[in-house]
């Protein structure tokens, strides 16, 4: 075919979706050069990607094999959701300012616009819309600035995340999609989707405690424009990744969150220290 491929993927859980995702994507996808890439390395495997995750907070939940460990994954969700690199997001009036050009947390819940006050906790509005009207479909956050990403070095990756609340015996279900425009497939999107339906719960716990009605978390979809693997990655892909699907069952390339949330959570203290002391001199 000609043009980036479509593909979709599905799994109950994040860990099987994640799987399932990379395996379509290395059996269809396109090969294309990026703008990271060495003068040596091969070009991507790219491809526009759709994957739906049916009940994200179910276990097994984590994967073996993403690239990354406990720790990494726990400081991702606080970065995310709590916000604790907040503190590295440069200041875009400062042309020395070399810090980073975003966190997620700041983009999502303090969207500032310049000479406008306060920011915007587009988290808080999502849930007090849904709250109020559960059906309606202007319940959405956005990161993009144009008057800053079409000039950085390193924009946004995800762009946009939509909820909406539907109905089950009764019950609230909060539906939700992701949508990105670059998404590392191998070494980031496990992370983000992790992290993100944990964004999900907190949404959904929140349109409850405004609406006092129980709120569920429903399914996650997540879009990415460019799913990719970089060239740069092959070796460890092929030589670590594809080799487990094949030694390995299912069963054997996850775990439950259930069994390490204690030690993940037991990481906190040690997480904020390390923080606390980036960018300092």
């Amino acid at each position: 075919m000609s043009g980036i491929p479509v593909l979709t993927a599905r799994g109950n859980g994040i860990a099987a979706a994640w799987e399932n995702a990379l395996v379509e994507l290395h059996r269809g996808g396109c090969r294309l050069k990026t703008q990271y890439d060495k003068p040596d390395d091969p070009p991507s495997i790219d491809a526009t990607m759709l994957v739906t995750i049916d009940e994200p907070l179910s276990d097994p939940m984590i994967h073996k094999d993403f690239p990354g460990g406990l720790e990494d994954l726990q400081e991702y969700v606080m970065e995310v959701i709590e916000g604790i690199k907040n503190h590295l997001v440069r200041d875009p009036a400062d042309p020395t300012d070399t810090r980073w050009e975003y966190t997620y947390n700041e983009r999502l819940f303090a969207y500032r616009i310049p000479g406008l006050n306060p920011a915007f906790d587009q988290i808080e509005i999502i849930a007090r819309k849904l709250a109020e009207t559960p059906h309606t479909r202007r319940a959405q956050a956005i990161t993009w600035k144009v008057w800053e990403d079409n000039e950085c070095y390193d924009p946004a990756c995800l762009q946009s995340i939509w909820c909406r609340l539907t109905e089950d015996e009764g019950a609230l279900v909060l539906n939700t999609n992701i949508r990105f425009r670059s998404n590392d497939a191998y070494k980031a999107a496990f992370m983000n989707m992790f992290a993100l339906a944990q964004l999900q719960k907190h949404i959904a716990d929140r349109i409850a405690a405004l609406s006092g009605r129980s709120v569920r978390v429903g399914r996650y979809v997540h879009l990415a424009d460019s799913f990719h693997i970089y060239g740069s990655y092959f070796r460890e892909f092929n030589e670590r990744f594809l080799p487990n699907l094949a030694r390995r069952s299912f069963a054997e390339r996850v775990f439950n969150y259930a069994d390490v949330k204690d030690i993940m959570d037991d990481a906190r203290p040690r997480i904020l220290a390390k923080v606390a002391a980036m960018g300092k001199p």
